[in-house]
C-alpha cells in the first residue's frame, strides 16, 4: 500500500499484473481495503471487465477468425473503453466503471459501479497488463495443440500478436507503476484457474462454470501470451513478487 500512495501522479494508477489465478484480485482488494481504511478513496477496474461482448466477439469470429469468439486473448478487450475509464479516474470525472460477468459470457451492463468525482487511488489488474507483442517468427510455429488444430495457418496470432503491437500501449501508458506475481511456470495455471472456476460456481451455485475439458482447451487461448510474459514481464515491471504453487510469495 505503501508503494501505491507514494507514487508521484495526483491520481495514479497501479497495476497488477499475473496469469489466470495468481491471486490479482486478492491482492487489489487487499489493497483496496487498507488504502479505505487509511482514508482514501479508491476505484478498482479489472481488465477483464473490459472483455469485447458476446455479440461483438461473435463478429470478431465471423470477420476475421472463429477462436476470436472466446474472451481473453490480445483483441477480445475494449481498449478504447479502458482508456477512457483510466482517463475519467485520473481527471476526476464521473465514470461508469464496467463489470464483465464471466459465467454469463457478457459485459453486465446493469451491473457496472459509478465512481462519482476524485478517487486517490486507482487499482488495475489483469492476466497480460503489460505484455508486449512477439517477433513475427516467433508465431510461426504452433504452440499447442489449440493452435495446430483450430489456426492451422496462424491467422488468429497473429491478429492477436497486431492488437498487442498497436492497440494496447495506449492502455499501459496510463499505468503510473506495475507489479508482476510470477507464478513457478505455466503449467500451475491449470490447476488456479480451476480453483478459480470452482470459486464462481460455489458462489452461484444456480449457474453452470466450465467442466476440465473445456477449462483446458479455454486456457490453451492465453497460452502463447502467457508464456511470452513470463520471459519479458519479469525485466519490465517495476517490481515481481514470485510466488510458489500455493500463491505464497517466496524469496528471490
Amino acid at each position: 500500500m505503501a508503494a501505491a500512495r507514494a507514487l508521484p501522479a495526483r491520481t495514479p494508477v497501479f497495476a497488477i499484473s499475473g496469469l489466470q489465478g495468481s491471486g490479482k484480485s486478492t491482492l487489489a482488494a487487499q489493497i483496496g481495503a487498507r488504502a479505505e481504511a487509511g482514508g482514501l478513496r479508491v476505484a478498482v477496474l479489472s481488465l477483464d471487465d473490459l472483455y469485447l461482448t458476446r455479440d461483438q466477439r461473435r463478429q470478431l469470429a465471423h470477420d476475421v477468425h472463429p477462436l476470436l469468439a472466446t474472451r481473453g486473448p490480445p483483441g477480445t478487450h475494449d481498449v478504447a473503453l479502458g482508456c477512457r475509464v483510466l482517463d475519467a479516474l485520473k481527471a476526476g470525472n464521473d465514470i461508469a466503471v464496467p463489470r464483465f460477468d464471466k459465467l454469463a459470457d457478457d459485459r453486465a451492463e446493469d451491473a457496472c459501479t459509478r465512481v462519482w468525482g476524485r478517487v486517490d487511488l486507482v487499482l488495475f489488474e489483469g492476466w497480460c497488463v503489460g505484455a508486449v507483442p512477439e517477433d513475427d517468427a516467433a508465431l510461426a510455429t504452433p504452440i499447442n495443440a489449440l493452435e495446430r488444430d483450430e489456426d492451422a495457418d496462424g491467422r488468429w496470432r497473429r491478429y492477436c500478436n497486431e492488437a498487442l503491437r498497436r492497440d494496447y500501449p495506449a492502455l499501459w501508458s496510463r499505468l503510473d507503476a506495475l507489479w508482476f506475481l510470477q507464478p513457478p511456470g505455466f503449467d500451475i495455471v491449470r490447476t488456479w484457474r480451476w480453483q478459480q472456476e470452482q470459486a464462481m460456481v460455489a458462489r452461484d451455485p444456480a449457474r453452470r462454470g466450465m467442466d476440465l475439458a473445456q477449462l483446458d482447451r479455454f486456457i490453451q487461448h492465453y497460452e502463447r501470451t502467457s508464456r511470452h510474459l513470463l520471459a519479458t514481464l519479469p525485466g519490465t515491471a517495476d517490481r515481481v513478487i514470485r510466488l510458489d504453487e500455493a500463491r505464497r510469495p517466496v524469496a528471490k
